[in-house]
């Protein structure tokens, strides 16, 4: 038997995401259907990159665009952290 099972149909997945959002918990709806109230709160999480999170497969161009963004602070951080191990020791 396999340890996992291919991911749930889109349509099952945004029902159950309706049905937390109208005020059942993930809990009441891990008993009445199959998916584990944990894989319940990560399709509301929505998180990119997870199988059967609502968006996947995740655009991959996006999360480095966003890298690219934050790359002006990173280069701050590297150069701080270059000077203060450049400094002499007192």
């Amino acid at each position: 038997m396999p340890k996992s099972q291919p991911p749930y149909p889109p349509e099952f997945r945004e029902r159950i995401i309706q049905l937390v959002r109208n005020g059942h918990t993930p809990e009441s709806l891990a008993e009445q259907f199959e998916p584990t109230a944990q894989t319940i709160r990560n399709w509301l999480a929505g998180r990119p990159g997870r199988r059967g999170a609502p968006g996947w497969p995740h655009d991959r161009r996006a999360r480095g665009a966003a890298a690219a963004a934050a790359s002006p602070l990173t280069k701050r951080r590297q150069k701080r952290s270059n000077c203060d191990s450049q400094s002499p020791v007192r």
